[in-house]
This record gives structure tokens, sequence and C-alpha cells, in this order.
């Protein structure tokens, strides 16, 4: 009886404990906590990967991991929530520092000129710059010395691996981040790399410590508001959506961020794996059937290429 009654107690206490515990975590989880609070698209989500602490960037993963894939994913997303071209300027924050904004807006912006984009990546957190230690670029000269007329644009942008990617530093931290943000000569700076890139992405600070990320929001075409799925929590989110509604900023999306890799809040990332075993029969055929399929879409896209031509004196680019 008393082994019957103590298990008893036992399970009432566990039920009753987790019941609590999910009742007072006020965490955004997943999808569903993300739609209830912001009612905004979920343009991505990157799962908790232990060694990104260690090699946070895109070109440091395998090409086929389900890290490198959620970042394509983020990449084709976006351009489907951008689908008319207006958002050319888009910038990246989350509410509170140390959600992964940086290493999300640097990972963006690779993913788009690895798809052949032109793209600025510009360090607009004038507080606590980031992109400059993880790309290993000199900061001593960036955007503040360009808005203070020190230098010109064209000549602080500094090229970034293989692909048409050029990065803008922060340099000096100065004592008027806001202001300067907030400038004429940030608004026509903005107007001068839009007219340059395909793609200008910013990473600005987190919303609710400081008004910087706000301030920047009247100047770009899209929002893109990152999530910590471990540590934001609801009331966070729900003042920075506010804040950004307030300005009038066009939210394009969130990402979120440090999902679990397993469990019914992961996002697709045991869908994509890298180290598949090609060896067995029914794979070899599944990968040659879709080579053969690629072969004949790629051939496909070639003719309707050859039938379509686009006058380059008239666009200026390529189509």
């Amino acid at each position: 009886m008393n082994i019957a009654l103590g298990l008893l107690i036992g399970l009432v206490a566990g039920f009753s404990t987790a019941i609590l515990r999910t009742t007072l975590d006020t965490r955004i989880r997943g999808e569903a906590d993300l739609q209830r609070v912001a009612q905004t698209p979920l343009l991505g989500g990157i799962s908790f990967d232990a060694d990104a602490a260690k090699n946070p960037l895109l070109t440091q993963s395998p090409s086929q991991s389900p890290r490198a894939e959620s970042f394509r994913q983020l990449r084709t997303n976006l351009q489907f929530a951008n689908v008319d071209g207006k958002a050319r300027i888009v910038l990246v924050t989350s509410s509170m520092p140390g959600e992964g904004k940086s290493s999300t807006s640097i990972n963006l912006a690779i993913a788009l000129a690895q798809a052949g984009q032109s793209v600025c990546l510009v360090d607009a957190d004038l507080r606590r710059p980031m992109v400059h230690d993880y790309l290993r670029l000199d900061h001593n000269a960036g955007l503040t010395t360009a808005l203070t007329g020190v230098a010109d644009v064209n000549d602080l942008l500094q090229p970034w691996g293989g692909d048409e990617l050029y990065v803008l530093t922060s340099g000096q931290i100065p004592p008027n981040p806001s202001e300067l943000l907030g400038s004429r000569e940030m608004a026509e700076l903005l107007e001068r790399l839009e007219a340059t890139f395909d793609t200008v992405i910013l990473d600005a600070p987190p919303l609710l410590p400081v008004t910087d990320a706000a301030v920047l929001a009247q100047h770009v075409g899209g929002i893109v508001m990152v999530v910590d799925a471990s540590k934001t929590r609801t009331q966070e989110l729900s003042k920075s959506m506010a804040a950004l509604k307030l300005v009038g900023a066009n939210i394009l999306g969130a990402v979120l961020n440090r999902l679990p890799a397993k469990g019914p809040d992961s996002y697709g990332g045991g869908y994509y794996s890298y180290s598949a075993d090609v060896k067995s029969p029914a794979k070899r055929f599944n990968r040659a059937k879709f080579e053969a399929e690629a072969i004949s879409a790629t051939s496909g896209a070639e003719r309707w290429g050859s039938e379509f031509h686009f006058d380059e004196t008239l666009t200026g680019k390529t189509n």
C-alpha cells in the first residue's frame, strides 16, 4: 500500500510540475508560438549546432549539411517574401543581444552572394559591432568614416570570399550612434548602396535595449527578426514587433535560431543528410534518377534561355 501510494503521489507531483513548468515557460519554442505572438511569416529555422560556436560561417560548414541548407532555405524564402523586389535593403535585428542576429545576417549575405547576387553587408551595430570579428576584417575605417565624410564609401568597402560580397565594417564606435544612423548622410549612403548592389544587408542593434534599429527601419525596404528559440520571451518579441509597427516598418518575417535538432519544434533538420550511404543499389538508382532529371531540367532551361533574350542596353544587367 505504501509503495502504491508513493507511486501515485510521485506521478501526481511530476505531472503537476510539468504542467506548471510549461505554463510558466514563456519562451518562443517554435512556429506556433511565433505565429501566436507576432503573426509574421517564418522565413527559416536554424537548428542548434554545437560546432557553430567555433565555425559560425556558412563557408565553414559542409555544403550539404543541415546548417548550410537552412541558410539556403532562408535565402529562398526571403526572395519569395520580397517577390516584388522592393525590399533591396534588408535589416536584420533581434529583440535582445545574443540571439544570433550577426551570424544570421553574415551567413544570409554569404548565401545570397553564392547565388550570384552582388551583396553589400553593412555592420550598422555601432555599439557592439561583430561583423569584422566573424570575417576577420579591419574595422578602423568603415560606416562611421563614411558618415562623417572622412572617406568615400567606395574606398571603404572590403571584398570577402570568391563571390560578389562586399563588407562595410562599423568603423570607430561613435558617441552618438542613433543620431548618425538617423541622419540624412545615412539615408543618402543607403541610396547609393541600393543603386549599386542587388541586395544590401544591415546588421542592426537589438530593438529593446536601444532605438537604433527602429530608427534605421525607416530607411530600409524590409525587416528580418531573429528569434532565439532557447531564450527569447513572448513579451520581448511582442514589444519588438510593436516598436517596428509604430515606425511603419515592413516586416518580411522571422528566423527561429537555435531550434532543437529533434522533436516537434525542429525545423527539417533530419530531412537533409550529408553522410548518406551511396553504396546501396537503391540509393545508387535514386541518385542516377535524380541526376538524369537534373540534366533534363538544365537542358530545358538552356533551351528556354535561347528562346528569350533581354536587351542588356536597357536593363544594364543580364537577367
